[in-house]
């Protein structure tokens, strides 16, 4: 194949393994075989392990006095499905969350910045008494954390 010469000249012997290695992986992308990021996923411990958080989580928002007017009349059961989901594609996991978003779920509760603040420290509680190693807590929290502007008002 003819190379036009202004794109021969601009080709470098560094360039070399860049471009054997685009050619290496575009079989892989084409196919599907390459993957997302899942470590947060696994550092969970995947679904299980989100689940056994999420249902030691939502039990304490229901005694949490700070903010468990927020969560009288909230299927317990539902709940902890509903964020296992959520946090598991967060995680880069294989669930797909199919819920509201995060704006329209919390529509005219008036949360507030306490009360937003409350429930990261229950997460946070429960994440730990669950054993998620703290690095893996933060790369979660630091995921959740762009919510804040669609939950609190």
């Amino acid at each position: 194949m003819q190379m036009h010469p202004a794109v021969r000249s601009r080709r470098t012997p560094a360039m070399r393994p860049l471009i054997t290695s685009l050619f290496l992986l575009l079989p892989m992308l084409a196919s599907g075989s390459a993957r997302a990021d899942d470590s947060l996923y696994q550092a969970w411990g995947g679904k299980p392990g989100i689940r056994a958080v999420m249902d030691d989580f939502v039990p304490r928002l229901k005694a949490d006095p700070r903010i468990a007017s927020f969560f009288t009349n909230t299927n317990a059961r539902h709940l902890a499905e509903q964020l296992t989901e959520q946090l598991c594609e967060l995680s880069g996991g294989p669930c797909r969350y199919e819920g509201p978003d995060m704006k329209t779920a919390h529509e005219g509760m008036q949360v507030r910045r306490s009360d937003f603040n409350a429930l990261v420290e229950q997460l946070q509680a429960a994440m730990a008494a669950r054993g998620i190693p703290f690095s893996a807590q933060n790369r979660m929290l630091a995921r959740l954390a762009p919510m804040h502007r669609d939950i609190v008002e």
